[in-house]
């Protein structure tokens, strides 16, 4: 975290330094200094980072000074910022505005200068603790010795794992035991086969191979044979290297590994006959039988233990290693209701200590050591959510989003290296996926409770978060960015008089519902914003999505920094109070939420949207919309408005993105027509929102657009794409479209087209899908594309299909 905060502000000196660099005046060689220093602590950092768990106390404390120091340079910077760097004009009479702007603000120039100065100084001795901490702790910058290092712990705290697991007669490994075997057995005898045991930290796959020893002792009783063995495999780049050296000798050796990571295992699985075996969590049967052979040896629960019994193995999640870990530390205590209640309610704090719980912490935290910068932060954000939720993932990319935490990656939307971010922790087993879209794409996530326990102690020592439920506030620090509201927490306003030295800092305010059902919408018990909300002058992200708030209040418009807002329930903005909020970039009404004829005046604005409007107020929607040349994302849903596109919307000359859905669009006129030359579209979603037979892209038009999205356009017959149109596309996705008898005439145009998907169209095109052969005219239309895929539905349900390429 503290490598993130960094990263974030040597972005924010280096802007200062480009487009403010006059209004510093002397201070810029100071600034200059610092940006140096910091930079060649963030190098330092990157190493430090991952020895940080095991580190020095003093190399704790470094990397703790390391982040304050960003959080103050940050506040500075703010303050600098909105005292000074808005004064800008030009001519005579701007020439006599600064000089009066300047007197007017010497005082708060002079204040600035000595925080600077101050910073300066700070910063240099931080910058020798890292020159001291360089020679005393062996921590440079080259990174393979901080992967040695790495390697190191991760061997031998796997040894710990194995060992644990085997002081306990083993409950559920039999099936599990007999898939590996048959596999091992399955196949061509004259062929190398690999199978690959992947899953989280402490399921047991150590264990699992080891007890296949009788298995290879029998397997090499033919001359020639070999089988090996690799367990804990963390990097495709070993795997890799070590595939070149296995002989091939033709007597059908085997080879195994265990690994946590998914990408590991299906690397070293790419032959027809290998296979990958992904291990699960045991089930409460065999949890409950596990526990109770540990603590009970063999006998059954005392029946007043039986319930605080199964809360604890609601905590385990059917991991076996924190079973067993839980179940010796139980074994030490009387059967005593109250001492197992004492002891089940501070299970986190068991994880941070020194016994058999730590032992769980640190298998766990092997797998958060291994992750680069960018995905710690994403996951300890993940702290935010309570006990057993199911988070959304769109809402969660959207978080990480405008948190800052995603990167840009050239090609890449903010989106998809979002969503490129979440894949890598699931693929980490770090993140599950609960429910997915048809397509593959994960709709909700969890994490498991032991995994947020560790994520939520992380969090508590860097600051990350405050979190305030119906039980407590927890602050964690007076600095503190970021406040979570839980459930009923509508206590946050009593902490208004105790607590408001820490909101100064606060640049998030989030509300997070207790209980949520995937689908429908659990709202938190809070109903009002507090009245502090007025002395949080430095915050940028307020989301209310989950909150009963019906109105926001006057103080609302002191928030001068504010860029995002989030509100789903229909929520009253007075023109007064929205006017004031000039900085917005985003606003996010997914319920109608909002007074729109004022959303005009907010010329900053980027990202808008907006759904379930009344008719009536989607008509003044959309001449308000027409003034915001600076939008570039308009995500418009179930707005009966009009029956025709909006020509104004040929003028929002800086959109990339339009998402159009159920809008109910008639073919009176061509709803393209006003898209067909904006110069920076990317992206066009149209779901439910047109009524017509047909569409064409016409010569000329969409020329940097690369993702089409048509989905449940129930009347569309026919697509045309004249030649000479949609010249970049590399995406492009048909679904649902149920009287789509043909592919789209002159398809095979598109030359950059990379990926068609054709889901669910009509029987007659997808049976001609289904049994495509290279003589046919369909596949001499498609056959240049790389990536073709098919969805259609049977009676078993939906049916996913690559007609050829590889899904990545």
């Amino acid at each position: 975290m503290a490598l993130t905060i960094l990263s974030s502000v040597l972005n924010q000196l280096s802007i200062l330094l480009r487009e403010e660099g006059q209004l510093l005046g002397g201070l810029r060689q100071e600034v200059e200094l610092i940006r140096d220093e910091l930079g060649r602590m963030r190098a330092f950092l990157r190493v430090a980072e991952t020895k940080e768990e095991d580190a020095d106390p003093g190399l704790q404390e470094w990397i703790k000074q390391v982040r304050e120091a960003a959080y103050d340079i940050e506040d500075v910077l703010d303050e600098f910022v909105s005292r000074f760097a808005r004064h800008r004009a030009t001519g005579f009479h701007g020439f006599v505005r600064k000089i009066f702007n300047s007197i007017k603000t010497l005082r708060a120039r002079h204040k600035v200068a000595e925080q600077i100065q101050s910073i300066k100084a700070r910063v240099k001795f931080i910058s020798e603790g890292h020159r001291r901490y360089q020679l005393e702790f062996g921590v440079t910058t080259q990174t393979a010795e901080s992967l040695a290092t790495v390697n190191n712990t991760t061997w031998r705290y796997s040894r710990d794992d194995a060992l644990l697991v085997e002081e306990a007669e083993l409950i559920g490994i039999d099936n599990p035991r007999q898939q590996l075997i048959s596999q091992l057995l399955q196949g061509d005898d004259s062929q190398l086969k690999v199978v690959s045991v992947v899953g989280m930290g402490g399921l047991g796959k150590t264990t699992l191979v080891k007890i296949l020893k009788q298995f290879v002792k029998d397997f090499l009783q033919q001359a020639g044979r070999y089988a090996i063995v690799f367990d804990d495999v963390w990097d495709v780049k070993f795997w890799n290297a070590i595939r070149i050296a296995l002989p091939k000798n033709g007597y059908g050796n085997r080879v195994m590994l265990t690994t946590r990571q998914a990408d590991v295992a299906f690397a070293s699985c790419t032959q027809s006959q290998d296979y990958v075996f992904k291990m699960e969590f045991l089930s409460f049967e065999d949890s409950w039988t596990l526990f109770c052979n540990k603590i009970f040896k063999g006998n059954g629960c005392p029946a007043h233990l039986i319930d605080v019994a199964k809360g604890i193995l609601g905590k385990c999640e059917g991991l076996p290693l924190a079973i067993l870990a839980i179940s010796g530390l139980w074994a030490l205590k009387d059967f005593s209701i109250a001492e197992w209640e004492m002891v089940r309610h501070s299970l986190g704090g068991e994880l941070e200590g020194s016994g058999m719980l730590d032992r769980v912490r640190k298998i766990l935290l092997l797998s958060y050591n291994d992750l680069p910068c960018d995905l710690k932060t994403c996951l300890l954000y993940l702290s935010i959510y309570p006990e057993g939720f199911k988070i959304r993932c769109h809402r969660l990319v959207q978080l990480w989003s405008a948190e800052g935490f995603v990167g840009k990656t050239e090609g890449m939307t903010m989106k998809d290296v979002g969503f490129s971010y979440l894949t890598e922790l699931v693929n980490r087993s770090l993140i599950q996926v609960t429910q997915s879209f048809y397509e593959g794409i994960p709709y909700t996530c969890r994490i498991h409770d032991l995994v947020r326990e560790v994520v939520l102690s992380k969090s508590r020592e860097q600051n990350m978060i405050a979190i305030a439920n119906e039980q407590c506030t927890r602050w964690f620090s007076e600095k503190v960015r970021r406040l979570i509201v839980h459930s009923s927490s509508n206590n946050t306003e009593q902490h208004q008089e105790s607590q408001c030295y820490s909101f100064n800092h606060l640049r998030s305010f989030i509300t997070i519902e207790s209980m949520n059902p995937p689908i429908s919408r659990a709202l938190t018990g809070v109903k009002a914003v507090p009245k502090f909300i007025g002395k949080l002058r430095n915050l940028e992200y307020l989301d209310l999505g989950e909150t009963q708030v019906k109105e926001l209040p006057m103080e609302i418009q002191k928030l001068k920094k504010l860029e995002h807002l989030i509100v789903h329930q229909k929520v009253d903005f007075s023109e007064a109070r929205l006017l004031a909020l000039q900085s917005l970039t985003t606003i996010d009404a997914s319920s109608g939420s909002v007074i729109v004829k004022e959303i005009g005046t907010l010329t900053q604005l980027s990202r808008l949207g907006i759904s379930n409007l009344r008719r009536e107020d989607g008509k003044v929607l959309c001449s308000s919309l027409a003034t915001l040349t600076s939008l570039q994302l308009l995500d418009i849903a179930s707005i009966r408005n009009e029956e025709k596109m909006p020509q104004w919307i040929a003028r929002l000359q800086s959109l990339v993105r339009i998402d159009l859905d159920w809008s109910g669009l008639t073919d009176e006129e061509d709803p393209l027509e006003p898209l067909h030359h904006l110069p920076n579209l990317v992206t066009i979603q149209f779901c439910g929102s047109y009524q017509g037979e047909g569409l064409c892209f016409k010569t000329g038009g969409f020329l940097k657009l690369k993702d089409l999205y048509l989905k449940k356009l129930e009347k569309l017959k026919w697509l045309n794409v004249e030649e000479g149109a949609l010249a970049s596309l590399h995406e492009l996705c048909l679904d649902r479209l149920p009287l789509l008898e043909e592919l789209p005439l002159d398809i095979q145009h598109l030359s950059q087209l990379r990926k068609l998907g054709l889901h669910e169209l009509s029987s007659q095109l997808m049976e001609k899908l289904n049994s495509l052969n290279e003589d046919s005219e369909d596949y001499r239309k498609i056959g240049h594309i790389p990536e073709v895929e098919i969805v259609f539905l049977t009676n078993e349900g939906w049916k996913y299909r690559l007609l050829w390429g590889k899904k990545m």
